[in-house]
């Protein structure tokens, strides 16, 4: 019979493996993220011109 500390110990295991096998397929994701982001073109930002823009006065 499995006493408490032996079920413990495994579901503590398996909890590790599943932290350890997530961190590794995010660092997988982040390089071909980075490697797309320098292959794709630049787009310009234009400034919002907000100073010119006129508002109505509230009554």
């Amino acid at each position: 019979m499995m006493t408490f500390l032996t079920i413990f110990l495994v579901l503590i295991g398996i909890n590790v493996a599943m932290v350890v096998a997530s961190l590794l397929s995010v660092a997988q994701k982040s390089k071909k993220s980075s490697q797309q982001l320098s292959k794709q073109p630049t787009s310009v930002i234009y400034p919002l011109d907000l100073l010119t823009s006129s508002y109505k006065k509230a009554v």
